[in-house]
This record gives C-alpha cells, structure tokens and sequence, in this order.
C-alpha cells in the first residue's frame, strides 16, 4: 500500500502544469552610471577601456572663435554597453554614457620632429549621460576644480548652453554623431537622425543650387 501511494504521489508531482514565468528584466549594465547618495555621478574610473569614438584637434563650436594660446585634443569614449546597442538600433539606450577627455597638444616631442602628439596630463574631464531615472540627458563636469573630493560630481544645471546645442545640432538623440566616424553610416542605415541634423545638412546643398 506504502508502495503505491509513494507512485501516485510522483505521479501527481509530474502532472502539475507548468508556471509561466514573465519576462526577466534586462540586468542594469555594468558600465552604466553610478550615483552617491547625495545623487551625484560617480567617476567611471575604467573609461579609458570604454570604446574609443574619436578625437578632435581645436575644435569650436562658436562661429570667428578666437584663436587658442595652446591646442587641444578632445578624446571621446562610450561605455561598450551602450556602443554594442546603437550598432545593432542606431539609437542610444537608458545608461548611455559619454566620456570627453582633454589633453594638451604637444610638437617635437620624443623623435617627433612634425605635427602634433597628445600631452600626458588629463586638463579635463565631462560626461553626457542618458539615464531617465535622473532627468534624462545630462552633463556633469569633472574638471580638478570642481570634482567633488570622493571622485563625483552634480549635474550641470539644464539652463546651461550645452543642453540647447546639443538638441539643435547632435545628429543622433542629443548626441554628435556626425563627428564620431564609425557610427555615422550606422546612424544613416538605421535611419536615426534627428529631424534638427537633417535640416542642418539640407540647408548647404539647398544654397548650391
């Protein structure tokens, strides 16, 4: 009797339906941003192994600029999460975060007889980040004089006129993607520029004609 009731029991076990389970949530990557308690940005220390975009050499975005006393070099990295998704969508995701770097441009260094090589020293820090549990885009400065002792900075505040530039003239969500050479021909397969990007580009040719 034991016997038989032991082999209904597993009998019953197996007959039980399946439980469907909801789709799991998508794990928050890894190198996306991190705040402190106070909500400010924490430094991504590791952005040197992010995905290097590309460099620019004195670059202005203010028409008759003046002239600097010392070029530079803009450095732009993303975090690899971030790059893996706009390849595949040519959009940015929830967690995107761009790194510029600037460094001092140097001549005749080393056996470098002719042009120009990057400096060692980092002369500033900004990052653009998309998180829409913090407002969405945003900047945050983390340049020696303003980066919070433990390594972390505020938000830019929205009234600043970097939010307004990079709305009206970023070829992909607020972001320069005309500037960042292999992502551009992504951007026009999938189709993603923004409506401000192409207008922009419409107005010279219009004006040859």
């Amino acid at each position: 009797m034991i016997r038989w009731l032991t082999v209904l029991s597993f009998v019953l076990i197996g007959a039980q339906p399946a439980v469907k389970k909801g789709p799991a949530a998508p794990p928050e990557a890894a190198d996306g941003p991190a705040y402190t308690a106070e909500g400010q940005l924490k430094f991504p220390e590791d952005y040197r192994e992010w995905v290097f975009l590309t460099s620019g050499l004195d670059m202005s975005y203010t028409p008759n600029a003046a002239a600097a006393k010392h070029s530079v070099f803009n450095n732009v990295f993303v975090n690899p999460s971030a790059y893996k998704v706009f390849v595949k969508t040519g959009t940015w995701p929830d967690g995107t975060m761009f790194m510029l770097e600037n460094r001092g441009a140097e001549g005749n260094h080393s056996i470098n007889t002719r042009g120009q090589t990057q400096a060692v020293e980092v002369t500033g820090t900004e990052l653009h980040v998309k998180d829409s549990a913090h407002g969405g885009w945003a900047f945050y400065n983390f340049d020696e004089a303003s980066r919070n002792p433990k390594g972390s900075a505020l938000m830019i505040p929205k009234a600043a006129t970097c939010y307004a530039c990079h709305e009206q003239h970023a070829a992909v969500d607020t972001t320069f993607v005309q500037f960042y050479p292999t992502l551009l021909g992504v951007a026009k397969e999938k189709g993603s520029f923004s409506k401000e990007y192409l207008k922009e580009m419409e107005a010279p040719a219009a004006a040859a004609k």
